[in-house]
């Protein structure tokens, strides 16, 4: 099969680059392993997920929300935009394809990418002038490797099997991870009447969600090195010092942080008061886990019946890429630092990967969609 634009991911950064190509009438074909579009946020994303930015912040290109969407979207209506989006555009994945390699062929000038359909088995050879992967940031959980952890009696999962606390009523919970999915998980269990615990190991900015909209617009006109003094002297009114509590915040404003290292800021729910009045426990660090019990970093010793871990995700994308070196580094992200990262050689572009949100995929789309555009009209 020969195309000209293969777009490897249907998630909102496969969707979004999708869009942007048909805006240009430029062919494409879109393939994703799993059996539907954007699956992360259909199927391993807990039932109280919002959207931790507002609206403004979040739309794809091309298609504002609808009126009367609320201004921190849930996780179903945003999955229906995402899927009105896709109909906007006609954007058909083929799905259940799973790439297994893809490597450049500089005597033919094209990629070629080695695809299996994953519910038949067969394998199908692709060649494409452009590759764009969209696999994004979140493609495969990760879990720490913590001694003993196999030995667990209690039920161990990654956040991204955790749907609600309602099961969890009179258990002790841990969570480990303190980003947004962690404290909010923590938030949810404790008050479905769990006994929680979380585990912050890493210093970690605690904001509301109208002080980080403010904080965003703010930096469209004022230097994110001001906008972070306003940000943090507020949040320090707002929850007083955490310290005492086990929350530390960063030598670094949130808005910078997020800019050089990907670390959101944390939206707070709810977790911040009943951190402070005890009934969410937090621990530095886990030494290690035995049948019934956890240590932390000191030695102090607790029963837990369930662990969730918050810890993230990782790319797995340098396991079929190859001859990607001009665009990711050994961990699955680009070498180029933003706003430059989205563009490699040969026709080889990555989408989502700027650890900016959706805000951060429709300025990769946009620019992936205008960059095909010139290399094919010279």
């Amino acid at each position: 099969m020969d195309v000209v634009v293969l777009i490897v991911g249907a998630g909102p950064a496969g969707l979004a680059t999708a869009a942007c190509l048909e805006q240009q009438h430029i062919s494409y074909v879109i393939i994703e392993r799993e059996s539907c579009s954007v699956s992360l946020w259909r199927h391993r994303a807990y039932d109280r997920l919002k959207l931790h930015l507002a609206k403004e912040f979040c739309e794809l290109p091309h298609m504002a929300y609808p009126i009367g969407t609320p201004t921190y979207v849930p996780r179903g209506r945003f999955v229906e935009y995402l899927d009105r989006y896709a109909d906007r555009y006609n954007i058909k994945p083929r799905y259940h394809m799973a790439v297994e390699s893809a490597s450049y062929d500089g005597s033919r000038l094209c990629w070629v990418v080695l695809v299996r359909d994953v519910n038949i088995g067969t394998e199908v050879r692709i060649t494409t002038r452009f590759l764009v992967v969209a696999t994004g940031e979140n493609s495969v959980a990760r879990v720490p490797l913590v001694p003993g952890l196999n030995g667990f009696k209690g039920e161990a999962i990654h956040s991204s099997a955790y749907k609600s606390g309602r099961g969890y009523a009179e258990k002790s919970v841990l969570v480990v991870g303190a980003g947004n999915s962690g404290m909010e998980i923590a938030y949810d269990l404790a008050t479905h009447g769990a006994h929680t615990s979380i585990v912050v190991r890493s210093p970690v900015h605690i904001m509301t969600k109208e002080l980080i909209r403010f904080g965003m617009t703010l930096a469209q006109k004022l230097p994110v090195t001001i906008v972070d003094v306003i940000l943090v002297m507020v949040a320090n009114f707002t929850f007083g010092n955490m310290s005492n509590h086990g929350i530390r915040r960063p030598k670094m404003g949130p808005l910078f942080l997020k800019s050089q290292t990907g670390r959101s800021p944390v939206i707070d729910v709810g977790t911040a008061e009943l951190i402070k009045e005890g009934a969410i426990k937090v621990f530095k660090g886990i030494s290690r886990i035995d049948a019934n019990n956890v240590e932390f970093h000191g030695g102090m010793k607790f029963p837990f019946d369930a662990v969730v871990f918050a810890t993230g995700y990782k790319s797995t994308v340098n396991a079929w890429l190859k001859n990607g070196e001009s665009m990711f580094k050994a961990d699955g992200f680009p070498t180029k630092d933003f706003p430059n990262h989205w563009k490699g050689e040969n026709g080889l572009y990555c989408a989502g990967f700027a650890r900016r949100g959706l805000a951060g995929i429709s300025m990769d789309a946009k620019n992936i969609a205008d960059d095909i555009v010139t290399a094919i009209n010279n």
